[in-house]
């Protein structure tokens, strides 16, 4: 069976947490979207590690860690990933890299910083890891796959074509130096080098291993805010970050995800520019960006503070539908423990008229939140392992947000830890 762990909102939802958790029973884990711009933190008896390409399952002996053709693949990152994993003791994991990944260049990392330079004031807020340029290039048809590194000279002849075109943006548009084939070709040679071990065919993996009856668990990355079609766009990620993209990143048939966990957090929390209805400023902000996560609200790839707000069932709602739930997962509700009363934003309110519905990036820019306030519990829920045994508010507040948002919270998390996680 094939079960999806994504998020239902911008992403930092606590995905990593989850998939970790779930891992423990799955065979294979698979990352199948994006790149090395967003991070998930995982806390467990090796310590606590930021995996930016590895799926989160790559600490159980048991698994199989597997990056899929819809990764945006870095290299260089992931192998400085791998040895640093090893380095802290953690036993080196099983590795498969799909050999229709296709490659995060130097040259796309160069372009992303120099086009959010250019936006200066307008910019999409970018973690300058590449992603645009190298998703860009993927659907122009000049990406680089993982499988045509066998062929150095095609390669070079490819290589030409892109320092044609990018040498004009380079010149006339960025007034940068331009780029060298020589480089790039050596560029290429190193992650010949480098990926050899782990490149594979893994979607004939996958396939035997479901027909064998293998648990395979699809890690996410983002949550459906940052959807480039059904997002905050213009202000959203470069790949989908929906469930159903996970068949196409991985390589399985559709039919075969039975089960999409989706990620939610107890309040709201976005990295990046965009359309943000119930964040909030000033000192209660950095209160809850202090209390929030297992070391506060910052970004595990950046580092950059996380804009945060209270909990939005509008987009909550609307991102649970688009991913398809089937069970929810709630994560850092230890965080909200100090509040004596805990706003909810319920509606948006758009032009004087009430919507429950989630709206177009053009009327999400006039959306003015419409709070119900929610008694607060006001202690610490940290090391509570049965949901019967959290404060009755605490389970009020659980309960309301799973009535409005109309799917099943299963999993609730009060703790940064692999146990800190309770069942429903």
């Amino acid at each position: 069976m094939v079960t999806a762990v994504v998020g239902a909102n911008w992403g930092d939802e606590g995905k990593g947490k989850i998939t970790d958790t779930l891992a423990a029973k799955a065979d294979i884990v698979v990352r199948f979207q994006g790149g090395a711009n967003a991070g998930h933190t995982i806390i467990n008896n090796y310590g606590r590690f930021a995996l930016h390409t590895l799926p989160s399952g790559v600490f159980y002996d048991h698994t199989t860690s597997v990056i899929g053709n819809g990764v945006a693949l870095n290299i260089p990152i992931l192998m400085k990933e791998i040895n640093s994993l090893v380095e802290a003791g953690v036993p080196k994991p099983k590795i498969m890299v799909s050999d229709r990944a296709q490659m995060v260049m130097s040259y796309h990392i160069l372009f992303d910083k120099l086009e959010e330079e250019r936006l200066a004031g307008k910019s999409f807020g970018s973690t300058k890891s590449g992603i645009a340029p190298f998703y860009s290039d993927k659907y122009a048809k000049i990406g680089i796959q993982v499988s045509e590194l066998q062929d150095m000279d095609a390669l070079r002849e490819k290589v030409e074509n892109i320092c044609l075109k990018k040498n004009i943006m380079l010149k006339h548009l960025y007034n940068a130096p331009e780029l060298s084939v020589e480089d790039i070709m050596d560029e290429l040679k190193s992650y010949k080098e480098m990926i050899a071990p782990y490149a594979a065919d893994v979607s004939t993996f996958l396939h035997n291993a479901l027909k064998e009856g293998k648990e395979i668990l699809l890690e996410g990355q983002l949550g459906t805010m940052k959807d480039p079609d059904h997002g905050i766009y213009p202000m959203v990620t470069s790949s989908s970050t929906l469930a159903a993209y996970g068949a196409v990143g991985a390589g399985v048939p559709p039919y075969e995800i039975r089960k999409i966990v989706t990620v939610t957090k107890a309040y709201s929390s976005a990295v990046g520019a965009g359309e943000f209805v119930s964040e909030i400023f000033g000192d209660e902000a950095e209160e809850l960006r202090r209390r929030g996560g297992d070391k506060g609200e910052y970004g595990a790839t950046t580092g950059r503070p996380r804009r945060v707000g209270w909990y939005d069932v509008v987009a909550s709602r609307y991102g649970c539908r688009l991913q398809g739930a089937t069970d929810v997962a709630f994560t850092v509700t230890d965080a909200l423990g100090y509040l004596d009363t805990i706003p909810v934003c319920v509606a948006y309110e758009i032009d004087g008229v009430r919507t429950e519905d989630f709206p177009t990036t053009a009327l999400l820019k006039k959306a003015k939140p419409v709070y119900e306030y929610l008694p607060g519990w006001k202690c610490d829920i940290r090391g509570i392992r049965k949901y019967e045994d959290l404060p009755e508010n605490c389970r009020n507040y659980i309960e309301f947000i799973e009535k409005r948002l109309g799917y099943p919270i299963t999993m609730v998390s009060n703790g940064p830890g692999r146990e800190d996680i309770m069942y429903r």
